[in-house]
């Protein structure tokens, strides 16, 4: 098995001249032109103007992208009433309801829980407040 090539007869062909690789190196270096950067007196090439503020584009255009893409994601956001009183009937139903603002925005140091809660189960809304013991904190729960 070792002697394979020998029994075939077999030139792949990659061979080079004896001693090829021994000054390869020096005549690559002179076959090579003289770059900038070589007669530059630190031996470094010197900044143009495109290497010096291309960070601050790279970086002006990444925080462009990210404002472009918050902005689409807003202009696709479901548009919602809010608090708004132009947009929101409940809110200007009850400025306009006198007894509304007398009793909860004037007096509101004068009501109590108990009276808030009578109130609320009386236009119909039941509040409904779990613990961790499965019972109600409220005390009209019970009514």
């Amino acid at each position: 098995m070792k002697d394979i090539l020998d029994k075939v007869k077999h030139n792949d062909g990659m061979t080079v001249p004896e001693g090829y690789f021994e000054d390869f190196a020096s005549r690559m270096i002179a076959s090579l032109p003289q770059q900038e950067w070589e007669t530059a007196p630190t031996g470094v090439m010197p900044k143009s103007f495109w290497d010096k503020v291309r960070p601050y584009i790279y970086l002006a255009a990444m925080f462009m992208g990210v404002w472009c893409m918050m902005k689409m994601f807003d202009l696709m956001r479901p548009q919602s009433a809010g608090l708004s009183i132009d947009n929101n009937p409940v809110i200007t139903a009850a400025i306009d309801n006198d007894y509304f603002m007398s009793d909860y925005l004037i007096n509101e140091g004068n009501l109590d829980d108990y009276q808030l809660m009578d109130d609320l189960y009386e236009t119909g809304f039941t509040p409904v407040h779990y613990s961790d013991n499965d019972e109600t904190d409220f005390p009209m729960a019970e009514i």
